[in-house]
């Protein structure tokens, strides 16, 4: 039996060697390449790339997947371990017919997963859930024979295009923390590869145990040795990543956390004086701040659901030449490839922040002055999760005299700012934000947020932070 809950909106994901066995994923391999054949139009030589990342387990699951690919007769190319962002890359670069990265990304160390895409694509959705549905019936016997395996070192390939285009500023003193992840395999060489550029690396050595920390750039006790670091080196930046290289996390020279929608502010200023009137994508978590800075700069802002897969979905859909989320996930596609890259995020911040004398701590200062929870994540069973929220989204359209946006979730505005909730479509949660023009708006907006929430039996507690 293959546990359902493990086919998510976005991947595949469950725990390693319970949920995610070895044989679990072969049999995911021989449907996915079956699904691709059939949508191939006939064309007879098919291939995946496959990369992993360096959890323990990612190994046997890698060697799994490739094995069920090939039962189909699809090729395999594989890049062994790499970034996410690496194997998106190595899609376009090898114009594979599609790819999968086995990463847990930033869930615990005994968790894995499988992002996949089809035709520069990601797969998500429906078309995750009919994996499942054929996973039901036994695969048909393949017919076109065992599929090649060819095993490529897509890395130096992948970190010319990083740098392809990097313009030099001023001198900067970074500090990158890999966080025993995925991206130790790059930034080391990638950093050096930078004109002007000193580093210092944290962490690079890579380990699925995580050690040192737990890989997700989003959580401040997370960020605490890169800002030690910086405290003692003076250094002028500080970056982060998660566990598979997709997101990243910032800190400013004072060692303040520059959040997702703070980095959208910085990287849409910039990219309006190229490109004006550019659509600019943010998830409904970010700050009001960023869709009304874009629109001063002569942008189109656009808020759209949270989600990797559904953000460049709208940035296809839209033209969009930057997305961004919260969660730290940056899309480019003004001179980048429009998939979600934490590494090439990097070389943008390291770019934007030499370019100019003023520091990244005065150009954010000259934002008003907002009062916000970060984003908080409060504990809600799977199975229950999306009828809690469904509940509480009812009872609140009850109100005629709120102002809701129902994009993802439901985001209630007010003359004291906004709050949302929203269903996570990655764990057992609901995620929760808020955001006020002043500390005692702050107090009323969570304050209402907790009614409904108590109303389910779910206790809400806010940190507030400017």
């Amino acid at each position: 039996m293959i546990n359902p809950l493990m086919f998510r909106e976005y991947d595949i994901r469950g725990i390693a060697g319970q949920d995610l066995t070895a044989a679990a994923v072969t049999q995911i391999g021989q449907v996915f390449a079956a699904i691709l054949r059939q949508h191939s139009g006939g064309k007879d030589r098919l291939t995946v790339a496959v990369g992993r990342d360096g959890r323990l387990s990612s190994p046997e699951l890698a060697a799994a997947l490739i094995e069920g690919i090939r039962r189909e007769g699809v090729h395999v190319v594989d890049i062994g371990l790499a970034p996410t962002p690496a194997l998106y890359f190595a899609t376009h670069h090898l114009e594979s017919d599609a790819g999968i990265m086995v990463t847990g990304s930033h869930n615990p160390p005994d968790y894995n997963g499988l992002k996949m895409v089809r035709h520069h694509q990601a797969v998500y959705g429906q078309e995750i859930q009919a994996i499942y549905q054929r996973l039901l019936s036994p695969p048909a016997a393949a017919t076109q024979g065992i599929g090649q395996l060819h095993q490529v070192d897509i890395l130096p390939a992948y970190m010319e295009r990083l740098t392809r285009g990097f313009r030099p500023g001023r001198p900067l003193r970074v500090v990158v923390d890999c966080g025993n992840g995925a991206t130790g395999v790059v930034v080391p060489t990638l950093m050096q590869q930078l004109p002007l550029v000193s580093s210092e690396i944290l962490f690079a050595e890579v380990d699925g145990t995580f050690p040192n920390h737990h890989p997700d750039p989003t959580l401040p006790e997370n960020l605490v040795a890169l800002k030690q670091r910086m405290m003692a080196t003076g250094a002028d930046l500080g970056i982060a990543f998660d566990g598979d290289g997709d997101r990243i996390g910032a800190l400013d020279p004072q060692g303040n956390i520059i959040w997702g929608d703070r980095l959208m502010i910085l990287f849409a200023t910039d990219l309006l004086r190229e490109r004006p009137g550019a659509t600019v994508i943010g998830d409904v978590k970010c700050s009001q701040l960023l869709f009304d800075a874009v629109a001063a700069a002569g942008g189109q802002p656009l808020m759209w659901k949270t989600g990797h897969s559904l953000i460049k979905a709208k940035m296809r859909e839209t033209g969009a030449l930057l997305a961004g989320e919260m969660s730290g996930h940056l899309f480019f596609s003004d001179r980048y490839l429009g998939y979600d890259d934490g590494l090439y995020a990097a070389v943008r911040l390291i770019e934007l922040a030499a370019a100019s004398s003023t520091s990244l701590t005065e150009q954010l200062a000259q934002l008003p002055e907002v009062h916000a929870t970060p984003e908080l994540r409060l504990h809600c069973a799977d199975d229950v999760k999306f009828q809690v929220m469904e509940r509480i989204a009812a009872e609140q359209r009850r109100v005629a005299d709120k102002k809701i946006s129902d994009i993802d979730g439901i985001r209630v505005q007010s003359a004291d700012g906004w709050w949302l909730l929203r269903v996570s479509n990655t764990q057992p949660a609901l995620v929760a934000r808020v955001e006020a023009y002043s500390a005692a708006g702050l107090q009323r907006l969570t304050a209402e947020l907790a009614a409904a929430l108590q109303q389910e039996g779910i206790a809400f507690t806010a940190n507030a932070s400017h």
